[in-house]
């Protein structure tokens, strides 16, 4: 069973910003080897979302760099992660890759929403509580 995002039930969002470098991250040779498989996931999610405007993204929206609060619904289990470029991840830290199955599947996510992801033990469920920390929101459009 390949190990791939599901689409959520509403259509994610992304910004133009993000869109571009992700479009760019997706294509580059860099990561072809070791992410093969996470690239081909995250240009199928990317041709699903719909492009907004940087400074219109509503803050309910998980962006690249937001910090967000989660909850899985069948263990109760509650865990904070930011979604980060592959080259920040560390889990330990809670910096979530954006090609890892759960960080594309929480990526254009709203708050509330629950996203579906496949993990080698079967599809797992979260759902997005709280949106911490959204860099448009906070107007730190530089990250």
């Amino acid at each position: 069973m390949p190990n791939r995002a599901v689409t959520a039930e509403r259509s994610a969002l992304i910004t133009d910003a993000d869109y571009d470098r992700l479009n760019h991250l997706a294509e580059s040779p860099r990561y072809r080897g070791s992410h093969g498989m996470h690239l081909t996931n995250l240009r199928e999610h990317l041709s699903r979302t719909k492009v907004v405007p940087t400074t219109k993204v509503p803050r309910s929206v998980v962006t690249m760099h937001s910090q967000v609060r989660v909850r899985d619904p069948k263990s109760d289990e509650v865990g904070t992660y930011t979604l980060v470029y592959p080259d920040a991840a560390d889990i330990t830290d809670g910096k979530l890759s954006v090609l890892a199955p759960m960080g594309a599947a929480l990526l254009g996510a709203r708050q509330g929403q629950v996203v579906k992801f496949e993990t080698p033990g079967g599809v797992r469920r979260l759902k997005v509580l709280k949106i911490l920390y959204q860099p448009e929101t906070a107007g730190d459009f530089h990250l």
